[in-house]
């Protein structure tokens, strides 16, 4: 099992200006593919292989008076964004032939200068020195801010730089399978059906709430100001650039605030639970719904992979029920379809059954999603 860990990285200037080269001549390399497949394709010539772009692209235009500044910069990344292409290539054929799992995925597009810049290293193209920097091949030994240790020596590194200007190390590690295992909870009653909603992020066993933290509702105001300014600034001047990034810098503290709060949820719902049973929402169909902003502010998806990933790895049960099980309408008490339904229903946060018990809307649909799980479970349907 390979697992990433990221890590803040502090360059110095001459630093900032070589990754500045090693950004833009991986960026140069990426497009230069993209364009000579793309000629080949109108040419109804076949796709260039990545050994033939290799010395076309890195090996020979070093030679030319056009790409000379490429042999300012280590191979090594540059070799990794044809392999890049080359993935990406495959991924979008694949989806077109229907052996990709997931939505459609289009054609490789050209990388742009402004936005996230990357650069991916292999063992031949950084270390590790003793005294805690990463040595990266023509850059220099890098200052990181360790807050936890490496579980193995890593195979890559991805160097990058967000939207504001922060540099980031990014290691791939291996790892056994049972690595990360929790001790079991030998509680039988350890277990938690888990609705996610709007009004309240989760609701889980015994009517505990998670409270939706609503991070992009909070910073919204803020944004609108700060991006009303940056259209009304000159373009290619220096106050537009101050203005694209102040707004940079609200949307990473939106992004950084939730996936640290995500990851602390995960956290403890793994630790506290020995089964989880979530509903197998189909989150990009409400991404597009009335409640679109909504849904993609709570980030439901990321919550899900995440609390998946980190349950497997600790050993613990977890279970995702049909999205079409009525957990809502069933009543927990009898069994019958007596809940409230259809866009009227929505706005119905407690009703009463036919059978004379009264139900909490979010609380009856955990305790229905948690028997749900428990049967795929018991049944042998549930890949857990």
């Amino acid at each position: 099992m390979h697992l990433r860990y990221s890590y803040r990285v502090y360059p110095t200037g001459p630093q900032r200006r070589a990754l500045a080269r090693t950004f833009g001549c991986v960026r140069v390399v990426y497009n230069d593919a993209v364009a000579a497949r793309q000629a080949a394709h109108r040419q109804g010539l076949p796709y260039p292989s990545t050994a033939a772009l290799d010395r076309a692209l890195i090996t020979a235009a070093k030679r030319t008076p056009e790409r000379a500044w490429l042999g300012e910069v280590s191979t090594v990344p540059l070799q990794q964004a044809l392999r890049d292409c080359h993935a990406a290539y495959r991924h979008f054929f694949d989806s077109l032939q229907g052996k990709r799992a997931g939505s459609r995925v289009g054609p490789p597009r050209f990388k742009r200068r402004a936005g996230t810049q990357t650069a991916r290293y292999t063992r031949r193209g950084f270390s590790l020195k003793p005294n805690g920097r990463l040595y990266v091949a023509k850059v220099g030994a890098l200052k990181v801010a360790w807050s936890r240790d490496l579980p193995a020596a890593p195979s890559s590194v991805t160097v990058t730089k967000t939207a504001t200007g922060r540099y980031y190390a990014s290691f791939v590690v291996a790892v056994d399978d049972g690595a990360d295992l929790a001790e079991p909870i030998p509680d039988e009653d350890a277990e938690t059906g888990i609705d996610l909603g709007l009004k309240s992020f989760a609701v889980l066993r015994g009517g505990k709430t998670i409270e939706n933290p609503k991070f992009f509702r909070k910073l919204e105001r803020k944004l609108k100001k700060a991006q009303r300014e940056l259209s009304r600034k000159q373009r290619s001047s220096n106050n537009r650039a101050k203005a694209r990034l102040k707004v940079a810098k609200i949307h990473e503290k939106i992004k950084d605030t939730r996936s640290d709060w995500v990851n602390k949820q995960v956290h403890t719902l793994v630790s506290e639970h020995q089964a989880l049973y979530v509903e197998d929402l189909n989150v990009r169909g409400l991404g597009r719904g009335r409640a679109a902003k909504s849904v993609q502010d709570a980030s439901f998806g990321m919550f899900l992979t995440r609390l998946e990933s980190k349950a497997q790895r600790a050993g613990r049960t977890f279970v995702k029920v049909d999205r079409y099980f009525p957990s809502t309408r069933l009543c927990s008490a009898c069994g019958v379809l007596t809940g409230p339904q259809g866009l009227e229903g929505l706005q119905v946060r407690e009703w009463v059954c036919g059978c004379g018990a009264v139900h909490d809307r979010d609380a009856n649909a955990e305790i229905n999603i948690r028997r749900e799980g428990r049967r795929l479970v018991a049944a042998g349907q549930a890949d857990t």
